[in-house]
């Protein structure tokens, strides 16, 4: 990619997107587009042909996603199916129809099979069921990842995935209901400190253990694989870390500073028992993470408060 060639990032406005935007600016890419969701729907086909004929992207970071937590990805299994097949359809399509240089397809851990082997290696992919609560999303997930290679087969274009474990960070979405569990458990622990409770209730045993990612970090990944791969098969992207989700709890309890006591509500699900990515392939071709899970959450906890983040939306 030249400093100016013209690159779109699709759905800007999400924590993954806003990440790739502020790293590209910083590398000093002046010929950025965007489109709100507003200006553009990403599910209709002639909307989004209509944008690829006006503006000719050379390069495509999908980052536009139906996205949600465990329950949210249970409730409303219709909605991420159908919503991120067509997204990802139409996005991807367009991109080979108009000739786009390189596109890179940003997909999720969930794609993998619910007891696979960990870590959790690319080769794990189709090998056993998924975790049932987010299959409709993870589905539409692996059907982006195949669509990329199908295209690259068949028509020779240069389509790569990036498969990103649990993310964090600025921009994250705190809804009390459909936010993924550190950024929910953020809010709850500073709700609670505010109005002095004396318990936090935690879903599930506390057991499972989970990776994380600070989202700046994703975002030099996706730049340097832009820059640096041109591989067949997606790449994990993560920390090669993991820790229980008591471990995750005590952790925010400490950084927001809340002093009362945590309640395990097991009769909520708890998932799969353990999702940590093996990242290898990735520290291999040259990257590495570099924010740590504690200054991650110091970082976004800081920018939670500073944007009244707590408000519902």
């Amino acid at each position: 990619m030249e400093k100016t060639s013209k690159i779109y990032i699709a759905g800007h406005r999400g924590m993954v997107g806003s990440a790739i935007h502020r790293k590209l600016v910083a590398e000093g890419y002046n010929n950025i587009v965007v489109r709100t969701s507003a200006d553009l729907d990403l599910k209709d086909q002639v909307a989004v042909t209509a944008f690829f004929e006006e503006e000719k992207p050379e390069y495509v970071f999908l980052a536009a996603a139906k996205v949600g937590g465990i329950q949210a990805n249970n409730i409303y299994r219709a909605q991420f199916l159908y919503e991120n097949l067509m997204i990802q359809n139409n996005v991807i399509h367009q991109s080979y129809v108009h000739g786009v240089k390189k596109l890179m397809f940003l997909g999720s851990s969930c794609i993998y099979p619910k007891m696979a082997p960990q870590p959790l290696k690319e080769d794990y992919l189709l090998t056993g069921i998924l975790e049932s609560t987010n299959e409709p999303y993870a589905i539409a997930k692996i059907s982006g990842i195949k669509m990329c290679e199908a295209y690259r087969a068949q028509y020779g274009c240069n389509f790569i995935s990036a498969m990103p474990t649990n993310l964090y960070g600025y921009n994250d979405n705190y809804h009390p209901q459909n936010s993924h569990v550190l950024p929910a458990l953020l809010r709850k622990f500073h709700e609670a400190k505010e109005s002095n409770a004396p318990t936090v209730e935690v879903w599930g045993s506390g057991s499972p253990l989970r990776e994380f990612m600070f989202v700046d970090d994703l975002a030099a990944a996706c730049f340097f694989l832009m820059q640096n791969y041109d591989g067949e098969q997606f790449v994990n992207v993560g920390t090669g870390v993991d820790l229980s989700i008591k471990e995750l709890a005590e952790t925010i309890k400490e950084v927001v500073g809340f002093e009362g006591d945590l309640v395990w509500d097991t009769s909520k699900p708890d998932g799969t028992p353990r999702k940590l990515m093996d990242v290898s392939k990735l520290n291999n071709l040259g990257f590495k993470h570099k924010v740590e899970l504690k200054e991650g959450i110091e970082l976004t906890y800081k920018d939670f408060v500073a944007k009244n983040e707590f408000a519902e939306r």
